[in-house]
């Protein structure tokens, strides 16, 4: 069996999918036939996201840190597999923020 088609047919849950890493994990997934949730903050006007044609994602905004919305965006997607990529991957935020960081 090849890799990618573990994953078809699967509900997959991807935290920080509209980032540098999760656009490329939802192109590859999507690409392998699964079925992909995405949950993450709203991206910036430009973003590789908006760029890689992912309109087939079912998007959901909001913070991994809000637990009341996070488990609502899981109730709802009913997830096999959960993929977690939320960061915050800003070194100088780090330090201005890290309770908010970690």
């Amino acid at each position: 069996m090849n890799i990618l088609e573990f994953y078809r047919g699967k509900r997959v849950f991807v935290t920080g999918h509209t980032g540098f890493k999760g656009s490329w994990l939802c192109r590859i997934l999507l690409d392998a036939g699964a079925d992909v949730t995405g949950y993450s903050l709203q991206p910036p006007a430009e973003n590789l996201f908006s760029q890689a044609g992912l309109a087939d994602v079912h998007t959901v905004i909001g913070d991994v840190r809000d637990f009341d919305a996070l488990a609502s965006a899981f109730d709802a997607a009913r997830p096999e597999i959960v993929l977690h990529l939320a960061a915050q991957p800003i070194v100088r935020e780090s330090y201005r923020d890290p309770r908010a960081t970690y």
